[in-house]
């Protein structure tokens, strides 16, 4: 209360990172271990378990992870990549970085990831990759997709840094296509300040991946008792997460379920508190396809117009409450624009770019704070 007798809200922040109480713990462990790996190893266990896959490593981060996954398919000078416009920078950087000609396809209005049909109309003889990524953890339509980019003969990369234990029809994303990548970012569901990693199928990419990863030594082999001196055998860098920060993830991913649960219940209360405002003001909520079992990374909605969207973002600000916008389409991007990204070229990605704002949303999210946002959020008009 201040000196006029007003009282003043705590500010609502926009994202808080996940913990959980055995994190110090395993902090602790980590310090006193005599394995210098021993959690990363518990990670990739679990991860394996759980999505149902030979071969998942921790690398250090998303970025990263799509970097292994660029050099792991041999992306070369004049490959072709395609990626959705609506996306982050890693996305397109990571094949960028290796010589590709990145070209960037539109996305379906209703989950906002790439559109199967924009996708078609990419594709050519010269492409190498497609990636695809699961925008707010909701599933992209794979069928379609792996089918358009098989009959070019390409390779398909989820960047799955929003959808860790999200389904597609039953099957874990990012182990649908050829490679996936995950985030353990700050902003994610499960999170060591930063991290990723890398999962794949097939014992060739894998057997090429792990060695990548270790500077392009076969230092794993080594390690493993396979041979006798490991030596630089491949181009590589070094993609290895510190086993620290792997005792802090391991702690969270072992409350998966818990943490899920907790975010799942912020996105239904969200969706189903501001059901009718959204109705009545002409704004559009997640679409959760048939498909999609979600893994409730964010909350958004799409504004009548950009001038009420960045209203919004005042009028929430102004009341202590986070929120934000997101991705700007890549191709209108300086970098973008130096590729021939030109107004036009993706315009559902541009609609939905000038038009979407995020709502503060997190693990441990109070439910008095949730409903505070909502009777804000009823208080504006568009």
């Amino acid at each position: 209360m201040n000196q006029q007798g007003e009282v003043r809200q705590s500010k609502i922040p926009f994202h808080v990172p996940t913990h959980v109480s055995s994190e110090p713990n395993y902090v602790l462990e980590c310090l006193g271990a005599d394995e210098d790996i021993r959690f990363q190893k518990a990670c990739s266990s679990f991860l394996k378990a759980n999505l149902g896959v030979p071969y998942v490593e921790l690398t250090s981060s998303c970025t990263h992870a799509l970097e292994l996954a660029a050099l792991a398919l041999d992306v070369q000078s004049g490959d072709q990549v395609v990626v959705p416009s609506f996306t982050f920078t890693s996305t397109a950087n990571a094949f960028l970085l290796r010589g590709a000609t990145v070209s960037f396809a539109d996305i379906d209005p209703e989950t906002l990831n790439l559109d199967p049909e924009s996708l078609k109309q990419c594709v050519s003889s010269r492409t190498k990759v497609v990636v695809v990524v699961h925008y707010a953890g909701i599933a992209c339509d794979m069928d379609p997709i792996v089918e358009a980019a098989s009959k070019v003969g390409a390779a398909v990369v989820e960047d799955a840094a929003h959808a860790l234990f999200g389904k597609y029809k039953g099957r874990p994303l990012g182990t649908i296509g050829d490679i996936g990548a995950f985030s353990f970012h700050r902003t994610k569901n499960f999170s060591c300040g930063e991290g990723g990693a890398f999962a794949c199928n097939s014992d060739e990419l894998a057997e090429i991946a792990e060695v990548i990863r270790e500077k392009g030594t076969n230092r794993s082999q080594f390690m493993r008792g396979n041979v006798e001196k490991y030596e630089w055998i491949h181009e590589g860098s070094s993609y290895v997460i510190a086993d620290m920060l792997a005792a802090q993830l391991l702690a969270q991913l072992e409350q998966f379920e818990l943490v899920q649960s907790k975010r799942e219940r912020a996105w239904r209360f969200y969706h189903d508190a501001l059901r009718g405002w959204a109705e009545s003001n002409g704004v559009r909520q997640p679409s959760l396809p048939e498909f999609c079992d979600p893994a409730w990374h964010l909350y958004y909605m799409i504004m009548p117009t950009t001038e009420a969207r960045d209203r919004l973002l005042s009028y929430l600000r102004a009341h202590g409450i986070g929120a934000s916008f997101h991705y700007l389409p890549l191709h209108l991007t300086p970098m973008g624009r130096q590729l021939g990204g030109m107004v036009g070229d993706a315009p559902v990605t541009e609609w939905a770019a000038d038009r979407l704002i995020r709502l503060p949303f997190y693990t441990n999210m109070l439910q008095e704070d949730l409903l505070r946002v909502v009777e804000c959020v009823y208080g504006f008009r568009c």
